[in-house]
């Protein structure tokens, strides 16, 4: 009999809505009940494809917030795989190691927590007589500059040998270095399969070994968009593996761009957006669609657009609901203005003071003195986490302080533009 496992990591169970500044109250407990929802799909997948274990490589908790509740819940679901004998190999991550509940809850029989050193454990001899045997290590502190390859045994010999790591690999953009190591340092280590956690993002790092970071199984804002799954894998009785991506989330997000270039009125907008958006969620077989909508092109509807932001996302909202629990999460104006009657009357004031904005203003050394100075201000009263995501180095820092002063100065340039805005309603 061959052995089978899913493979799973950083479900940050219960986690709180982050960047989500979410006015539905429908939508926002959607969201604040998905990583649960995901837990709960993952157990189902293990049971229906009777498998013989679960590996969870890290961060099935949010950090401090973690609530007595969270690991109730937790151990419920587990005990859920305990009645069916299915085993479940856990290693925690730099977020489990900040919740009291790593310490304090205790696990149902069918549960192994690994510690600090990677002894092996016998997880099932195959038809063959091959034995295999699953590695991992935890950390008990939030942060592991070092490599944790070191605290590995080596493979136990004429064995399948599946390790447990949570690492950030080599670093990622938006991830804390944690355990640092390379996937070449990872593959001479001589184990058959690697079971990564961390890193939010799906990747096959290496097939020969199999080395898999599985992504989280559930995206929890706009910037962990796009389909989330677990890894199902199978070792063969010759000591073959395959894989397989299973889908899991229960709310996908998505960003999505509309060109509203040659659109001349409100309801040609709207028509656009609903073509489009209708498309997007027949291809989706998501339960539930999030969308982050970037309205672009040029057009004369662009100071319309900007003028009444609170009128857009309402009506946009209607024609997403319209398609069936899709929601709009938020509506970001990138669309330059035409204006025909002015081309055919003479210059637009307003025009003209954009263009001086943008040729003389917003790129003296001045202005950007002045409004780098307050966007570091503001950026040091953000979490770590979120400052990295937002300016990580002096580059990216100017980027953003370029796109809000555009933004900001296009915000206000719109109110000075005048007009009926119900005009072209």
């Amino acid at each position: 009999m061959p052995f089978r496992f899913v493979h799973t990591a950083d479900l940050h169970l219960d986690s709180p809505l982050r960047s989500l500044a979410l006015k539905n109250s429908e939508l926002a407990e959607l969201v604040r009940g998905a990583t649960r929802t995901a837990l709960a799909r993952i157990v189902d997948l293990c049971l229906a494809e009777n498998v013989d274990a679960l590996l969870v490589a890290g961060d099935l908790y949010d950090g401090s917030q973690t609530s007595m509740n969270t690991a109730l819940y937790l151990a419920s679901e587990l005990r859920r795989l305990e009645a069916a004998g299915i085993h479940v190999f856990l290693i925690r991550g730099n977020h489990d190691s900040q919740s009291t509940m790593t310490r304090e809850l205790t696990f149902p029989g069918n549960v192994h927590v690994f510690g600090g050193r990677a002894k092996p454990v016998h997880a099932k001899t195959l038809a063959s007589g091959r034995e295999v045997h699953v590695h991992g290590v935890s950390f008990a502190n939030p942060h592991a500059a070092d490599s944790l390859l070191p605290l590995f045994q080596p493979p136990v010999a004429d064995a399948v040998n599946i390790g447990m790591l949570h690492t950030s690999l080599a670093g990622t953009p938006g991830h804390d270095l944690y355990g640092p190591c390379s996937v070449a340092e990872l593959a001479r280590h001589g184990f058959d399969y690697w079971a990564l956690g961390h890193v939010h993002l799906r990747q096959v790092h290496s097939e020969k070994p199999l080395i898999v970071m599985p992504g989280m199984p559930q995206g929890r804002d706009i910037n962990e968009a796009g389909p989330k799954t677990v890894t199902l894998v199978t070792v063969g009785d010759d000591g073959s593996l395959d894989h397989q991506e299973r889908s899991i989330g229960q709310a996908v997000f998505e960003r999505v761009a509309i060109d509203l270039t040659g659109v001349q009125d409100w309801r040609q907008m709207l028509e656009r957006s609903a073509e489009m958006l209708s498309a997007l969620r027949h291809g989706s077989s998501a339960d539930h669609f999030i969308l982050r909508i970037t309205l672009t092109g040029s057009t004369p509807l662009a100071w319309k657009l900007r003028r009444d932001p609170d009128f857009l996302v309402a009506e946009l909202s209607n024609v997403a609901a319209g398609l069936g629990n899709c929601w709009i999460e938020k509506v970001d104006i990138e669309c330059r203005a035409v204006d025909v009657q002015a081309s055919m009357s003479g210059p637009d004031p307003v025009e003209e003071l954009a263009v001086l904005i943008r040729s003389d203003v917003l790129p003296s050394h001045a202005f950007r003195q002045e409004a780098g100075a307050m966007l570091d201000e503001l950026l040091l009263q953000l979490p770590r986490e979120l400052r990295e995501s937002l300016a990580v180095d002096e580059e990216a820092a100017s980027r953003l302080l370029e796109a809000i002063a555009v933004a900001g100065s296009d915000d206000v340039l719109a109110h000075l533009h005048g007009g009926d805005a119900e005009a072209n309603r």
